[in-house]
């Protein structure tokens, strides 16, 4: 731990796949970190404590320190469910709703998530909700419309500190799909490291943004590119990158009528440079919050909620 501050609370984002643990001061600087691949698959049925403490106990946590988690732990099938708050939810009333797990030797709240219960659009988030709540500590209240890419990617309408809808796009999740499950992969690329900067993306974002034909129109040329002109197969896989992306950009500009306000965009690393990209190529502004930095911020601010911690000022 840092300087002769000492942990107020254990914030952890728990994933289906990773898990990322941070021990917090009051002020929410990080004093000690923790990132594993110890997600829900690897913790269910009945691991999550055992591998909370283990951790914790590495980063010399004390045996009362509170914890604060968001994410799948709150999932049906997690430690303990954290049944949805239902849009239109404000971000005090989503965490005011934490579980508190019965069986743990501490004080462990779990986050819950959203679901949105129109039967024309419904759609869920578990752990985007939190960063939400860090993005908005950041940029202050207001109407922001916001995009958080990843393998189910995530566009919110929250209106000062209210999420009022949220549209979720299979983006990542069909580029995994497609590349690694289809006819496309005997053209794709495995594990291709897509660059902003690569014209194969601008190309095919910048078509999908002009495009009126469905998206799947466009995904053969990728293998009958390859087959017909030499199309490589790590240009391919920046190609159907951009242009999953490209449509996700254009049909969510559409669903929200995005207009001259910026877009703020949660996202790090490779993410947040293709998105970055490709919402510039479709004429859009972007505030960027880091997701990790996002997240943290929205865990500190439920753990005050809950009154786990109390508020520092000064």
């Amino acid at each position: 731990m840092s300087g002769t501050r000492e942990a107020a609370v254990a914030a952890a984002d728990w994933g289906t796949t990773r898990l990322r643990i941070w021990l917090l001061d009051s002020y929410g600087e990080i004093l000690a970190e923790r990132r594993s691949d110890e997600g829900l698959l690897a913790a269910q049925p009945d691991r999550f404590e055992e591998i909370l403490e283990r951790h914790l106990g590495e980063m010399g946590a004390s045996a009362d320190l509170p914890v604060v988690i968001c994410g799948m732990a709150g999932a049906r099938q997690g430690w303990i469910e954290a049944p949805y708050a239902s849009v239109p939810a404000s971000l005090a009333d989503i965490f005011g709703a934490a579980v508190r797990v019965p069986s743990a030797k501490r004080d462990v709240r779990i986050v819950p998530g959203l679901a949105q219960r129109d039967a024309d659009r419904p759609d869920v988030m578990r752990g985007e909700e939190t960063q939400l709540a860090g993005a908005v500590a950041k940029i202050g209240s207001g109407r922001h419309i916001v995009c958080m890419p990843g393998t189910h990617s995530k566009w919110v309408d929250i209106v000062d500190g209210t999420v009022a809808f949220f549209q979720t796009f299979m983006t990542g999740e069909m580029f995994s799909v497609l590349s690694g499950h289809s006819i496309l992969a005997h053209s794709i690329a495995k594990d291709a490291r897509v660059a902003a900067k690569d014209p194969h993306f601008a190309n095919n974002v910048r078509k999908a943004l002009s495009s009126v034909a469905p998206l799947e129109t466009g995904l053969f040329r990728f293998r009958a590119g390859s087959l017909l002109h030499g199309l490589a197969p790590h240009d391919a896989a920046a190609a159907l990158s951009g242009l999953l992306i490209g449509s996700e950009i254009a049909a969510a500009k559409a669903l929200f009528a995005l207009a001259d306000s910026p877009v703020v965009l949660i996202a790090s690393g490779t993410l947040c440079d293709l998105y970055q990209a490709a919402l510039g190529w479709a004429g859009m502004d972007c505030i960027t919050v880091d997701a990790d930095e996002a997240v943290r911020l929205g865990l500190i601010h439920a753990a005050r909620e809950l009154g786990m911690i109390k508020e520092v000022t000064g």
